[in-house]
């Protein structure tokens, strides 16, 4: 095969990242151990006259001459193929929630209202009455029979739910969105037994702490992954994450996919500020004159920042500082942007506990700085003069 830093004496190589296009061209560079930088096209978008690729290629070929490109973000080869996978399991569990929703459409239209009677169309009492609804069975006495003994919806409401019409066109159509979602779910299964194989081969740092302690398990929700992802996040990045309220096994995974080992995070982010603007997930402030023209968050397609999003709601239900620090913000800023600022603070969070290797300390997390406390006292004693007091301070 030919490698062109044989031939051409090549150290470094700038591409625009367009589609998925350059993935296989970037591998062969990476191989042949030319240093690749990834560049992304809306930085060098704004320069007229740079309109066609050939143009645009001898453009970043120039600025990379300068040293005025930055590379984006690309982790080992073995975090990406981590990273591949868990993005083609979210899209087969994608395509499972849509043959559900085909399920429940058609048993709408058979007069068939399970989803009153059972929380989850997939659950264990609904899928065995889906069965033997295919397999031939009509009599709700006996439908009902196959409900599992903890389900608590009153037998009339069942029976009157499994009161239908059953037409051959529908249950056709219900077979073929039964079948195709059983073959999603053996696909995520499948999935799940590679990405565990996966995980175990990511290297973790030599560490004084013990890494063979007890953590606090996360809870497992429906669609995690089938494998330990709670120990494996602890034994790569040398504390237990599962710790901070919100974090969840889905979470741990998105994170181990996206950014990869310890090594990794701490090198290419060099604090938890720069993770968080990686992220789109603090304030990008345009001051022009002294006038500020933009403050909020930058448009940013990441999975990682929607995890970490979908954890700052659920910290909205916790009695802990977390859940606090995301009520006041919510009400504060606004529901979106709340989660929004609580998802940043989960960030800083987790970089501060991977970079000191430290377990989750609420009270340190939630200290009140010199500059907050400045801000109360000045808040407080417009308040005191408002109402006709002098705020002082008494010593005890």
């Amino acid at each position: 095969m030919w490698f062109p830093r044989r031939s051409c004496e090549i150290d470094t190589v700038a591409m625009e990242s367009t589609s998925n296009y350059w993935v296989s061209v970037y591998d062969l560079l990476e191989d042949a151990g030319i240093e690749v930088y990834l560049v992304n096209a809306r930085y060098v978008k704004g320069v007229p006259g740079r309109k066609t690729d050939v143009c645009d290629a001898q453009w970043l070929q120039q600025l990379h001459s300068y040293g005025f490109l930055k590379k984006s973000f690309r982790p080992e080869k073995e975090v990406r193929a981590l990273r591949y996978l868990m993005r083609h399991r979210r899209g087969c569990i994608e395509s499972s929630s849509k043959e559900l929703l085909l399920m429940q459409k058609v048993l709408t239209e058979m007069n068939l209202h399970l989803h009153h009677v059972f929380s989850d169309i997939d659950g264990k009492s609904s899928l065995l009455i889906i069965e033997a609804i295919l397999q031939g069975e009509r009599d709700p006495e006996k439908l009902i029979a196959l409900r599992m003994p903890n389900c608590l919806s009153p037998r009339q409401k069942m029976l009157d739910a499994l009161q239908g019409s059953y037409r051959d066109e529908h249950i056709f159509v219900l077979k073929q969105s039964y079948e195709r979602w059983q073959q999603c779910k053996n696909n995520v299964t499948q999935c799940d037994e590679l990405l565990a194989k996966l995980i175990t081969k990511i290297q973790s740092e030599p560490s004084s702490h013990n890494r063979s302690g007890k953590i606090n398990k996360c809870r497992i929700q429906k669609n995690d992954i089938n494998a330990p992802i709670d120990q494996e996040a602890f034994r790569i990045y040398g504390v237990d994450l599962g710790s901070v309220d919100g974090i969840s096994n889905g979470l741990l995974a998105m994170l181990l996919s996206e950014l990869g080992s310890r090594k990794t995070i701490l090198e290419r982010f060099k604090n938890e500020h720069h993770l968080a603007s990686w992220l789109g997930l603090c304030p990008d402030n345009r001051i022009s004159g002294g006038k500020i023209l933009r403050a909020k968050t930058r448009k940013v397609k990441s999975r990682l920042a929607g995890a970490f999003r979908l954890s700052a709601n659920a910290c909205s239900r916790s009695h802990s500082k977390l859940g606090d620090y995301c009520r006041r913000m919510r009400a504060k800023l606004g529901k979106a942007e709340g989660i929004t600022a609580t998802a940043h603070k989960l960030v800083r969070i987790i970089y501060r506990m991977i970079l000191e290797q430290q377990p989750y300390d609420e009270q340190r997390a939630f200290k009140i700085s010199a500059r907050t406390k400045k801000n109360r006292l000045r808040s407080l004693t417009h308040q005191a003069e408002q109402l006709g007091y002098t705020l002082c301070r008494v010593v005890v």
